[in-house]
């Protein structure tokens, strides 16, 4: 059945998405709890500058501009028998892991210095195997279904399982931060995630099927097949658009913490805050697929960004005990956020359609490849940004800020997204790939 839906554009069932979809409950949980988390962690546990940890986080970027685009390149040229993608996300798996552990334990009492070193080193470790995961995974659901709406379902459905994840790591979260030994539950929260996920990895790996009429079919040439992105005038410009989007919305994971402790002044809230941003981005994703089969995906998108926007933007106006403003901002911006999430790669499994429609090729990975180091590229500049405007403002953790520290943090929680999700939906206006011509794109490959 699953082989059956993975070769049509019929429906694709309800066993096979959670199939494809399960893992991502754990890697969601992995990824969430270190962009939530692990800077704070690091500056008020471990004792690392913020400036220290934007620059380990600016690295793991400079190293994603490796590994991304070679991991799609690869990812596509791959030729086994049980297919392109699944060997790299069962490869994957044991380093998914293993990081996730590193980064959350230290074997012995280290140094700020050692500290540092080792989260340097685990960070990148972590990246690595998350794009090794993310890239083939990704490229997989791209490839499960050719039908128009279709795929924004697929999408919907791993943005509602991964961020079910997100939640998991909310509750990690609020133990790290009211717990007596923060050291010792990171561990112990490492463990279980890690060994949760990886089972997870497996699962899928034996129960999706891949379409073998797309293997051996990734462009020989590494350089011809990204240069092929750059020539396709639609992938470029959701590249632009994921970019600038990406840079605003990783404030929300970055500072939520910084905010709740030193701006509301409710640092035990700070779950609560992200949990109203998180249940309505799940539960509003079958809302705004509803609403792209009747008005399209571009405008559904530009909807859910100029409502994120200015979201973010009232934000600016949070200040000591401003609990009840938070909290009703927070739901918008996750209302919002729940249409991006899966109307985005939608639209990039399209217009890789084009590009087969061009050159014959089947680049899942490589554009998928391009997309996610983009969206790490985006979140990597915010770290440093934040590190580094954080440094600059006087900031001082575990101590009541001073004006101008408490100023940076707002500006780059609210105004800093504001104006990134205006910009980013005025470029996507200019978007032209629509139902009807994707249509006749299939009819062409057909």
């Amino acid at each position: 059945m699953k082989q059956k839906s993975a070769k049509s554009s019929e429906t694709i069932s309800l066993i096979t998405l959670i199939d494809y979809n399960i893992p991502t409950i754990g890697v969601g949980f992995m990824f969430f709890l270190v962009s939530l988390y692990l800077m704070k962690f690091a500056t008020d546990i471990l004792l690392i500058s913020p400036v220290m940890m934007g620059f380990i986080f600016g690295l793991s970027r400079i190293w994603d501009a490796i590994t991304d685009p070679l991991a799609g390149y690869l990812s596509d040229r791959t030729n086994f028998s049980m297919g392109r993608r699944r060997p790299w996300m069962i490869a994957s798996a044991p380093f998914v892991c293993f990081s996730f552990i590193m980064i959350w334990y230290q074997p012995v009492e280290l140094s700020v210095e050692f500290s540092s070193l080792w989260i340097a080193v685990a960070v990148l470790l972590f990246y690595s195997a998350m794009t090794a995961f993310n890239v083939p995974h990704h490229s997989l659901g791209a490839e499960l279904s050719s039908n128009y709406h279709e795929r924004t379902k697929v999408f919907g459905v791993r943005h509602m399982v991964w961020n079910c994840g997100s939640l998991l790591a909310l509750l990690a979260m609020h133990q790290l931060i009211v717990g007596n030994n923060p050291k010792k539950d990171a561990l112990d929260i490492a463990l279980i995630a890690g060994l949760i996920t990886f089972a997870l990895i497996i699962w899928t790996v034996f129960r999706t099927q891949e379409r073998k009429e797309y293997q051996g079919r990734g462009e020989i040439n590494p350089f011809t097949a990204f240069s092929d992105v750059l020539r396709n005038k639609h992938a470029v410009l959701l590249l632009v658009v994921f970019f600038i989007e990406n840079l605003g919305f990783a404030t929300i994971g970055i500072l939520t913490p910084y905010v709740a402790e030193y701006v509301v002044l409710r640092p035990e809230r700070t779950a609560i805050y992200i949990l109203t941003y998180l249940v309505p981005c799940i539960l509003s994703v079958p809302v705004w697929i509803s609403l792209s089969k009747r008005i399209g995906k571009k405008k559904t998108w530009l909807i859910s960004m100029l409502l994120t926007g200015f979201g973010f933007g009232g934000m600016f106006f949070l200040s000591a005990g401003a609990d009840t403003l938070i909290l009703l901002l927070a739901f918008v911006c996750g209302v919002g956020a729940g249409s991006g999430a899966a109307m985005a790669p939608s639209i990039q499994s399209d217009v890789i359609d084009y590009d087969e429609y061009l050159t014959g090729k089947r680049k899942e990975g490589t554009y998928f490849a391009s997309w996610n180091l983009v969206f790490k590229t985006a979140t990597g500049i915010t770290f440093m940004i934040t590190g580094f405007v954080l440094g600059a403002s006087g900031f001082v953790p575990n101590q009541d800020q001073t004006e101008s520290a408490k100023f940076a943090i707002l500006f780059l929680y609210a105004l800093f997204p504001f104006c990134c999700y205006l910009i980013g939906g005025l470029i996507l206006t200019r978007f032209s790939l629509n139902e009807s011509a994707h249509q006749k794109i299939r009819q062409a490959l057909s």
